[in-house]
């Protein structure tokens, strides 16, 4: 029996994809002074390239690299260099490009909040399934490079009620793994007796290699941002970490 389930938030509980898609073209339209920055083909490519993202000031460089002619084929191949390549030829930083991301997401939460929470779509049956969970008796924790705040209006917009202190945003600044040893310490639990669902196989590789963490149980989403190549991966060369799909998510799992 375990008893404590973890659930990354973006690519697990969230499909945010248009919003990802608005905050990166106004924080690009900033950074390159561009009037406006509408086109179908690029939304489309966007969309596709999501799974190479590991964290959000990189949405504005992924727009970049897309304007300036790499091919959806080398972004999937060689994203780190491509990134890094347009970071140093614009004279970018991530922070400073992070700053800006926020600011605007923060100016538009604050004046438009609704139209910002439409942007946002929820994977079938998953709100019923955080629903039951809770009421379950299962303890329910959010591990997420989300903010906490922005985490905790789209649950409640939903009607999903979860205490502050067990949704764990970026603000934590700490790696998804330390924020699941921390979980494991306060409720002094062992590790076999949590699960984490998370949609991106770097964050659960770097859960797996901690040997106080091998008995974690982690399971990539299949229905998250990731590709077909990363999920065939987990059958030869992840052999402790298991696939899961939404349909086994919303019905009988854990």
């Amino acid at each position: 029996m375990i008893k404590i389930l973890a659930l990354d938030f973006d690519g697990v509980i969230c499909d945010g994809l248009h919003e990802y898609f608005e905050t990166s073209k106004r924080t690009y339209n900033q950074i390159w002074n561009q009037e406006k920055l509408n086109n179908q083909d690029l939304r489309k490519s966007f969309y596709t390239l999501r799974p190479v993202i590991e964290s959000g000031w990189e949405m504005p460089i992924l727009l970049r690299a897309l304007l300036l002619n790499f091919s959806e084929a080398e972004i999937l191949e060689n994203w780190s260099k491509v990134c890094q390549e347009i970071v140093e030829l614009e004279d970018l930083t991530p922070k400073n490009i992070a700053e800006k991301l926020d600011a605007i997401r923060n100016t538009w939460i604050k004046t438009d909040l609704q139209t910002w929470l439409n942007l946002h779509n929820f994977y079938p049956g998953v709100i019923e399934k955080l629903n039951k969970i809770i009421n379950s008796g299962l303890k329910l924790y959010i591990i997420t490079t989300k903010e906490g705040k922005f985490t905790r209006e789209l649950l409640i917009n939903q009607g999903v009620k979860i205490p502050e202190n067990m949704i764990f945003g970026k603000e934590k600044k700490r790696p998804k793994y330390e924020t699941l040893r921390q979980i494991i310490k306060e409720n002094q639990i062992k590790p076999a007796e949590i699960y984490f669902v998370e949609d991106r196989l770097p964050a659960l590789e770097l859960v797996n290699e901690q040997p106080d963490l091998k008995e974690v149980g982690l399971f990539l989403a299949s229905w998250g941002y990731n590709t077909e190549k990363t999920r065939n991966s987990l059958n030869n060369d992840f052999p402790n970490l298991k696939l899961l799909s939404l349909e086994t998510f919303t019905t009988n799992f854990p």
